[in-house]
């Protein structure tokens, strides 16, 4: 990725900001009220700020000095926005100068604006690129952003925690961009096990071990790779000892080619990203890690490759969970689910969670239904969903909850095993979620996010540029915060 912004906290210095070599970003309220860092450079550049006042300033609106004269600085960020606004506003600013700065450094004169950790947010989230494969990668002075306040020690601890939540979704958005020959289900394995520098216990289950634990399903997906199947087990125990655990189950499928059932070539360069829900699952517990949430929760990932060969699952075959459900396998493409089924078995007969959430890049059936504007979610559980909805919103991540139900359970009957791993065309996402709500223990809550329509999109969302947008871990930490966290 573009090397992660570097954010320096600063007092307020009224007499450094004339001499900043590259962008100075100031704020204006809607009815032109300066702070001094504000007046300093209206007098630096003979009034110009009060002009872009009496023009009329609108909220949110983002205007640009170019070449101020009287100044060192390339260009002046003017932002409208109110010292009370709105954390989304305040987020939605730092996304204004994210864009506007390219690659030159950036002093943000905050004064005293209330949401300016917000603001430094907004900015680190949207100042993101993966240019790892390519020659002109920016330097890294370049990514430099001071940020001048009044109480400049409060708002870099205001910061801190924010930023390691940002550092998690470039985490998972670089696992998502990623090329396939580069994340194979071993590289993946060998950057989740470096996290132990961050205080995680990581532990990776080889195949040998899965076949001990009876996991037919997920080793029947990754059977026709060369690369090795894996599980990869994280636990962040920042919590006391009787604290519940969560427990996060994330589909690492580093490439889907739909096995046997071969998917079209049109289109097929994308299934890089159907990892992203491990890929969600490692961002957040990096998030967890780095901020040092006093949570304790275990994240659990399969990772397979799903390719066609001698030695691949054929349509028709019959596989055994780990569960013990005979499992017919009618699709090789609807492979996920296995993959998952055998996870979160394993998830709730070791670590015995509070709550099970997984997410996978699960099926098209849920962006017919929402687009890429919301991640499905399926739940048992009407408390747990609902608090989750509410993290979401909080976060401005979009979730929709879809229904559950017998009749949906009804179309995965099979002739041959226990259960069909495909239920049809019609509400091919619900099915999906059944069969997943299959594995689930009868006192375990739980939510299933299909994040297919979500995990990496064609066009610029709020926070991310196109490509992988890194959903969920904002999400899923704003979760454990409300509900997991001890006092």
């Amino acid at each position: 990725m573009v090397t992660p912004v570097q954010f320096t906290f600063q007092e307020t210095n009224i007499d450094e900001i004339a001499a900043f070599e590259g962008r100075v970003a100031v704020f204006v309220t809607t009815e032109g009220k300066m702070d001094p860092s504000a007046r300093r450079v209206n007098r630096l550049t003979k009034g110009a700020l009060a002009r872009l006042k009496d023009a009329g300033l609108k909220p949110k609106d983002a205007r640009v000095l170019a070449y101020p004269v009287g100044m060192a600085a390339e260009a002046v960020d003017v932002i409208c926005l109110e010292r009370n606004c709105s954390i989304d506003d305040a987020r939605a600013a730092g996304v204004a100068l994210a864009k506007a700065r390219g690659d030159k450094p950036l002093l943000i004169c905050a004064a005293n604006h209330n949401k300016a950790a917000q603001i430094v947010l907004g900015l680190a989230l949207r100042d993101y690129g993966f240019d790892d494969h390519k020659t002109d990668n920016a330097s890294e002075d370049a990514r430099s952003v001071t940020v001048m306040h009044t109480r400049a020690d409060e708002i870099a601890e205001q910061a801190h925690p924010l930023l390691a939540v940002a550092e998690g979704a470039f985490f998972t958005r670089d696992l998502v961009n990623e090329p396939a020959n580069v994340l194979t289900t071993t590289n993946f394995a060998d950057r989740l096990v470096a996290m132990s520098d961050l205080g995680l216990q990581v532990e990776v289950l080889e195949e040998d071990k899965l076949a001990e634990l009876g996991m037919g399903a997920l080793l029947s997906v990754g059977q026709g790779s060369d690369s090795p199947s894996k599980v990869v087990v994280m636990k962040w125990m920042g919590g006391q000892d009787d604290s519940p655990n969560l427990a996060l189950v994330g589909k690492g499928v580093v490439f889907d080619t739909g096995g046997i059932s071969l998917k079209p070539a049109a289109g097929m360069e994308d299934m890089t990203m159907d990892m992203g829900g491990a890929g969600v699952v490692a961002g957040t517990m990096r998030a967890l890690a780095l901020r040092k949430a006093k949570a304790n929760v275990v994240g659990l990932v399969g990772l397979v490759e799903n390719m066609p060969s001698g030695n691949a699952t054929r349509p028709g075959d019959v596989v055994t969970s780990m569960k013990g459900d005979t499992i017919e396998v009618i699709n090789t493409d609807a492979e996920g689910r296995l993959v998952l089924c055998d996870v979160m078995h394993y998830a709730q007969e070791r670590f015995e969670p509070a709550a099970m959430i997984d997410l996978a890049t699960l099926t098209g059936a849920v962006i017919i239904g929402l687009g890429h504007e919301n991640a499905g979610v399926f739940s048992n559980d009407d408390g747990l969903c609902s608090a989750f909805l509410k993290a979401a919103g909080q976060e401005n991540e979009g979730a929709w909850r879809m229904p559950l139900g017998k009749a949906y359970a009804d179309q995965l009957k099979s002739r041959i095993a226990d259960v069909k791993n495909v239920g049809g065309r019609p509400a091919g996402s619900i099915t999906a979620a059944e069969f997943l709500h299959r594995f689930v223990k009868d006192d375990m809550p739980w939510i299933h996010l299909d994040i297919a329509g979500v995990a990496h999109v064609k066009t610029d969302t709020t926070y991310a540029p196109k490509g992988a947008t890194g959903w969920g871990v904002m999400a899923l930490n704003r979760l454990v915060q409300n509900r997991f966290e001890d006092e």
